[in-house]
């Protein structure tokens, strides 16, 4: 056997997949099962005080999501992963080891408008805070935090602007104060962006958008690069501590690297149940299998649209941060340098009502509040996805009245382009 390791394109078909061991099949089986018979008693205890890893009952495990975890981690280059129902499912997820009551999360105050409600007011209900920090400004992050602080939270190309993060500066200050950064990577992959490399402790992403990228299953995942040591502290208990759940087991102690996903399963998917669907787990993993082609034309697509969009006398600015002429163009260059994704926003000169008139009259373009589609979607974020915020946050957030946010997919690129025309004519008349 060779110890050279497979490329991305290989792994993002094979990793986690093995021949079907009862049939031999080659794609992975779904697994539509409740629960799994026991070889005898004392094998059904080591499973449930986890001294053998196995499938017990599917809120925890199943095979057919064991591929996709394994799978995703490998993409990212990270020790192990936990899927889960959704996007959002995968944030709670992931601060539920980390927070308590009491504790607050410092975020980039460039996020999904959900994600900005569900940490603004959700969150608040378990007794958690977040304080909302514009990422470019490296001291006021630092500044925001303090000694309740359990996490930092950022997107690293960011929804619905196409902001990109600098992940290398961020995870210094992370490092610093002694807590995980957590990077959402739906809007970037690990295609584009590798989080872990560039310093990320955790990474989340949104399996819905394009790992899946047909928009059939919505799903969700939380991946551990295994790097960050929660017993240097004691401020993550659940993963120092010992577990009465478990006689007293130490997580950090007894699973090392494995820590956090082990407890992300034992505890995160016990108690909140927050399950993924075998057959999501399918549909995703048949997603991924083309990712890297996929992102390769949703990029290109993307360039060509925002470089017309830009010289287009209708057009007041267009964010995709992948333009010569953006303000993140080097970062671009050092960090996502297969390019800044497919995501971006143009501000239309008639404001908001030339932008609900523009949705309202493409063709090609579906007007949905998704993204990540192989198709091109459109949509008004400051009267949809960011309408829960007030005006202020929705300029913060980069979704004001005036702008129209854009997915844009793998079709032609002449009638992308030809759709858009025609409706901002519409819209500008």
């Amino acid at each position: 056997m060779s110890d050279r390791k497979p490329a991305f394109e290989t792994q993002q078909i094979h990793a986690g997949a093995r021949p079907d061991p009862a049939t031999g099949a080659r794609q992975t089986p779904i697994y539509q099962t409740t629960a799994y018979v026991f070889r005898d008693a004392d094998h059904a205890a080591k499973l449930f005080n986890l001294q053998e890893v196995g499938y017990i009952y599917s809120r925890l495990t199943n095979p057919t999501v064991a591929v996709l975890q394994e799978r995703i981690a490998t993409l990212e280059g990270g020790v192990g992963a936990v899927c889960c129902s959704s996007g959002h499912a995968a944030q709670i997820m992931a601060l539920f080891p980390l927070m308590g009551p009491g504790c607050n999360v410092v975020v980039s105050t460039r996020l999904y408008g959900g994600t900005i409600t569900q940490f603004s007011q959700t969150i608040k209900r378990f007794g958690w805070s977040a304080t909302f920090v514009d990422f470019d400004d490296t001291a006021a992050i630092e500044a925001a935090a303090d000694d309740n602080t359990r996490a930092i939270f950022c997107e690293s190309i960011c929804n619905p602007g196409g902001y990109v993060t600098d992940i290398p500066a961020v995870a210094e200050i992370a490092n610093r104060i002694g807590v995980p950064l957590i990077v959402d990577n739906t809007s970037a992959t690990p295609y584009l962006c590798r989080p872990f490399e560039q310093g990320a402790h955790l990474v989340v992403h949104s399996t819905t958008k394009y790992l899946t990228g047909n928009g059939t299953v919505t799903g969700g995942c939380v991946v551990d690069s295994g790097s960050f040591d929660w017993s240097a502290s004691d401020k993550f208990p659940s993963l120092s501590a010992p577990e009465p759940a478990y006689h007293g087991l130490k997580f950090h102690e007894t699973f090392g690297p494995m820590a956090f996903t082990f407890h992300g399963i034992a505890i995160g998917l016990r108690d909140l149940g927050m399950t993924m669907a075998p057959q999501t787990a399918f549909q995703t993993l048949l997603g991924i299998e083309t990712l890297s082609l996929r992102m390769e034309r949703h990029v290109e697509n993307a360039v060509k649209v925002a470089k017309w969009l830009e010289a287009d006398p209708r057009v007041e600015a267009v964010t995709y941060a992948g333009l010569a002429s953006s303000p993140y163009r080097e970062r671009v260059e050092r960090l996502y340098p297969r390019g800044a994704g497919a995501l971006f926003t143009f501000a239309l000169k008639g404001g908001y009502d030339a932008c609900v008139k523009l949705v309202d009259s493409v063709e090609l373009f579906s007007h949905v509040a998704n993204l990540g589609d192989t198709r091109s979607l459109i949509i008004h974020s400051a009267s949809t996805t960011h309408r829960q915020l007030n005006e202020a946050q929705q300029q913060a957030a980069g979704a004001g009245p005036n702008v129209v946010r854009l997915s844009i997919g793998i079709e032609h690129i002449d009638d992308i382009i030809a759709d858009l025309d025609q409706a901002m004519t519409k819209a500008t008349a």
